[in-house]
């Protein structure tokens, strides 16, 4: 039966079961400008949804905004929609010196550190990516020959320092990649709703540095980063 999803405002009928999702409006209209018969569905608030096809398969495009509950009414929308798969393409800051700006990151879990999962599932519930849409993801980026860091990431919901200071260090020391704002919620709540998840970022800056002052995700190597990371979730969605 049809059904109008409340915010995203689409037609179950007309949403394609494969999704890549991404932060940015615009970028989801220039992802969407690379498929094969691209056209909009609708746009309400942060969420602007495309469908066409890659390679024959039809597939969507629809973005999130940004931070884990805004981003959680998309994943929910979409689930309850029919999607079987859904990829985050998404950005992040470095924990780790050796991953710099314009490298991409293949997050296989999350950390939890978010405030909207620990009200959907119980403490101590893993945040994982599933295991085909991660090996997709891996495969994709060796045929592009494109070399990618695969490991834990971080959710956090703050971008800017408060009074209490970023958990940047303890996390740095446990080998977490890299930490960005949605991640955790994609894969609980596909997790808890019976999709697929994956997520694939693109360094845009080091977490420790001061964003207020130092931090530019604006730069051309930066922008490379996100255009290969859409094609290697392009090559890998039509796959899981």
């Amino acid at each position: 039966m049809t059904e109008l999803l409340t915010n995203l405002k689409v037609n179950s009928d007309e949403l394609p079961k494969k999704v890549l999702v991404c932060g940015d409006p615009a970028r989801a209209k220039k992802i969407a400008s690379l498929l094969d018969d691209s056209m909009l569905l609708a746009k309400n608030r942060e969420y602007h949804s495309y469908k066409g096809s890659w390679q024959g398969v039809e597939l969507a495009i629809v973005s999130h905004g940004v931070g884990s509950p805004g981003a959680a009414v998309c994943f929910e929308e979409l689930a309850k929609g029919g999607a079987k798969t859904i990829i985050r393409i998404g950005t992040a800051g470095s924990y780790q010196a050796e991953i710099q700006p314009g490298h991409i990151v293949l997050s296989t879990a999350a950390v939890r550190r978010d405030g909207l999962t620990s009200q959907l599932v119980p403490e101590g519930f893993p945040a994982v990516a599933d295991r085909q849409v991660v090996k997709s993801l891996a495969d994709a980026a060796n045929e592009r020959n494109q070399p990618i860091h695969e490991g834990i990431t971080l959710t956090l919901d703050v971008f800017y320092t408060g009074i209490i200071e970023f958990p940047h260090e303890l996390y740095k020391k446990a080998g977490v990649l890299a930490v960005e704002m949605e991640n955790s919620a994609l894969f609980t709540i596909g997790a808890i709703r019976g999709v697929n998840t994956g997520a694939i970022l693109a360094i845009d800056g080091y977490a420790d540095a001061d964003l207020r002052n130092d931090y530019n995700p604006h730069t051309d190597l930066v922008s490379e980063a996100i255009e290969q990371e859409a094609f290697i979730a392009l090559d890998a969605i039509i796959h899981t």
